[in-house]
């Protein structure tokens, strides 16, 4: 789901221009596009580096960045096992012997990058890049940049982007999505200006076998999808695409870790849910730099 809503002047020239990068973006980055940039990297491990733009370039080191930050529960080399689970494609769990036979291949430390001649070399025949936990965040802040100077939101299903205030000049209020329901159901709101806001969670591609579900989000240590009482990670920050990759390392690191990861950060503020319907939540928050309400009668915020 991509939408774009603007609420003050504009005309169709800078919708499509928003619309166009972020279809450029999946040209360069998509790992299901054989022709990509992200594609001919995957294609040529372990043979000799592959010289990108230096769009790519920048996510991928940003990406790798993230990783680090996690120490490795984001992990962009993950492609493999994403390969491997195909969630939302054939649904059918994996062999422990194909798991365990990829996991060698997912270290993000292995990835050489050469900035001056913006190459990327993974190594390893048969490592992959898989950028799809950030790079709808790039997206989401380069459509933003295109209608800078505008009051909108851009929604990349998941990734929310606000472009300043409301034409009355009153912050966008924007909802936490309820994972227990169908989209469109929140459990609070959270009042923004010219910021974002990106969830993750196991509701978003999953499947269900013999009474087990399986989610998208993996753990890079064990090939299997996390296992968590968490039910969703919403991070709040500046940038989309900072926003989109901590929200899913923060979810594999799990509340403890990835609050403590939260606290670290400059200007990220994080809101969790858990399965017995708590909210834990980031000082910002707490604090009411960040103005959020819960709105479910269910649920109830945690004091830290």
């Amino acid at each position: 789901m991509c939408t774009i809503t603007l609420y003050d002047k504009s005309d169709n020239t800078e919708f499509d221009l928003a619309f166009d990068r972020i279809d450029e973006i999946e040209r360069l980055m998509s790992s299901h596009l054989d022709d990509s940039e992200l594609a001919r990297v995957n294609q040529a491990s372990g043979t000799h580096p592959v010289v990108v733009s230096g769009e790519t370039f920048a996510v991928i080191k940003l990406a790798l960045e993230i990783a680090e930050l996690s120490g490795g529960a984001f992990d962009p080399t993950i492609g493999p096992l994403v390969k491997l689970w195909d969630i939302s494609g054939a649904n059918n769990v994996p062999g422990d012997g194909e798991i365990q036979s990829l996991l060698p291949l997912v270290d993000y430390k292995l990835v050489v990058l050469d900035e001056g001649a913006s190459s990327v070399y993974l190594p390893i025949q048969g490592m992959a890049l898989d950028l799809g936990g950030i790079a709808k965040g790039w997206a989401a802040d380069e459509a933003g940049r295109v209608l800078s100077g505008h009051k909108g939101i851009v929604n990349l299903g998941g990734n929310v982007l606000v472009l300043d205030s409301k034409p009355d000049e009153s912050p966008w209020r924007i909802g936490i999505q309820d994972p227990d329901t169908s989209r469109g159901s929140y459990i609070g709101i959270v009042d923004l200006i010219d910021r974002t806001l990106v969830t993750s969670g196991p509701y978003e591609r999953f499947f269900e076998h013999e009474g087990t579900i399986y989610h998208h989000i993996l753990d890079t240590k064990t090939g299997y999808p996390v296992a968590s009482p968490l039910t969703s990670v919403s991070i709040i920050t500046d940038r989309s695409v900072i926003a989109d990759g901590l929200s899913t390392a923060v979810y594999a690191l799990g509340l403890e870790k990835g609050l403590e990861l939260i606290d670290r950060l400059d200007g990220v503020e994080a809101i969790f849910l858990t399965k017995d319907r708590s909210v834990y939540a980031s000082e910002g928050i707490l604090d009411g730099s960040i103005a959020f309400k819960i709105t479910h009668p269910e649920y109830t915020i945690v004091s830290r």
